[in-house]
């Protein structure tokens, strides 16, 4: 009987199958406990195996211990990180809070320091002044103020002998610029039903064009209200201070004849110590 290639390859794995399955038997061959055989119809199909998984629970269980390892170290150095930066900010608004006190106390010492300047200089030109006055001196009879000293006559004369009596003695018939120097000379002289002083100004050259004795031009003055007004050919100055006490130093100019006899007011520079 002939045998197809089917046949034949049944006939070998079968036998192959029969000898396996005796040596099972007879205990010739043991089957390792991890081994299974399966029948199936003609032939037969290799086991499965079944890989044991400790290896793997090992290994999962130390990744595992490892991450909560990491997880923890990564808490605590975020704390100390966090106590790091509280105690840099802490310290920074303590050195900011410091530097801003600094800075008050600087601008409060700053003005302290300035105010301090400005009295030690009002000082010093109150002690320039005190060494000038020691420095220099006016000769009896004349009264000192500023760089000044002042004659104020018991005598009359017309107002061109007045300039002449004043000249010979190193001085001018008085030259005021100031309101100052007007109220120092207003305040030395004596009251009266009309007392009157020549000063150094007239408009003698050109009528209404008023001249110091050095001739400079009159700038301002100190005229009354009304003054002057050239009344009866008035062409030089003087003062006058009245016993009406309402009247004002700043206001007691007026202009007369120059022929008129008056009281006058010299002025010259205050001489130094040593030409005394």
């Amino acid at each position: 009987m002939s045998l197809s290639a089917g046949d034949s390859d049944s006939v070998r794995f079968g036998g192959a199958y029969n000898r396996l399955d005796s040596a099972d038997h007879d205990g010739a061959h043991l089957t390792r406990p991890d081994v299974q055989q399966h029948r199936s119809g003609r032939g037969f199909v290799l086991p499965s195996q079944s890989i044991s998984r400790q290896p793997y629970k090992l290994a999962t269980a130390c990744l595992t211990a490892f991450s909560l390892i990491l997880l923890l170290t990564l808490v605590v150095v975020s704390l100390q990180y966090r106590n790091v930066s509280k105690d840099k900010q802490s310290a920074l608004f303590h050195n900011s809070t410091s530097a801003q006190s600094q800075g008050q106390k600087l601008e409060v010492n700053v003005t302290a320091l300035t105010e301090y300047i400005k009295t030690l200089a009002k000082q010093r030109d109150e002690l320039q002044k005190t060494v000038k006055t020691l420095e220099r001196t006016c000769l009896p009879d004349w009264l000192p103020f500023e760089d000044s000293c002042y004659f104020i006559s018991t005598m009359n004369r017309i107002w061109k002998n007045s300039q002449e009596f004043c000249a010979e003695r190193g001085g001018h018939l008085a030259i005021i610029h100031t309101a100052e120097e007007q109220t120092f000379i207003w305040n030395q002289l004596v009251r009266g039903h009309w007392n009157a002083y020549w000063f150094g100004i007239s408009d003698e050259k050109l009528e209404g064009s008023w001249q110091w004795v050095d001739g400079t031009e009159l700038v301002g003055g100190f005229w009354e209200v009304g003054e002057p007004n050239n009344h009866i050919n008035e062409d030089c100055g003087y003062i006058v201070k009245t016993q009406v006490l309402s009247r004002k130093p700043t206001s007691s100019w007026y202009d007369a004849p120059c022929s008129m006899s008056l009281p006058f007011i010299c002025e010259k520079e205050v001489p130094s110590k040593t030409a005394v």
